[in-house]
């Protein structure tokens, strides 16, 4: 009996993770009993059937604390966002249920992200320059203008 026993606590000590361990995909916890649609390596799609309420603060509660994280609510969607470095960048949990439940989708930072930000980034500040100088070479035309105006009215 003492021989069972000590067996019992060591195979439970041992094996305790086994059906009850998380999947995690790039750090982040994917949902218990959730049914994966698609995986690969660089997003996972899964379907829940819990509603976006819950997923949402099940995902909120796991990411409490920690920095560069942004949640943003969309009309069909709430897309949380990593601004930082970790491995994901971006978790978008749908607010339509489909058929069998919540679609959620983790998806991994891409440097076609990272080099289309950057390029439109560099662009806009072009932009801006551009819109600066015009419109301040604009007004110095406009300012001479007058200045000539009341300069000639005072010779006058």
């Amino acid at each position: 009996m003492k021989k069972m026993l000590i067996i019992s606590i060591t195979f439970i000590l041992i094996f305790q993770n086994i059906g009850f361990s998380e999947i995690y995909f790039l750090g982040i916890p994917v949902i218990p009993n959730a049914r994966i649609i698609k995986k690969d390596t660089k997003r996972i799609e899964f379907v829940c059937n819990i509603s976006h309420d819950k997923i949402l603060q099940f995902y909120k509660k796991f990411l409490k604390g920690k920095k560069d994280i942004k949640i943003r609510e969309w009309k069909n969607a709430t897309y949380i966002e990593d601004d930082g470095n970790r491995k994901w960048h971006s978790i978008t949990i749908y607010r339509k249920s489909i058929q069998t439940g919540t679609l959620v989708i983790i998806k991994k930072d891409s440097w076609t992200w990272i080099i289309g930000t950057l390029i439109l980034r560099f662009v806009g500040v072009f932009v801006v320059l551009m819109t600066l100088l015009i419109a301040l070479s604009l007004s110095g035309k406009i300012i001479s203008a007058i200045v000539k105006r009341m300069e000639s009215k005072q010779e006058a």
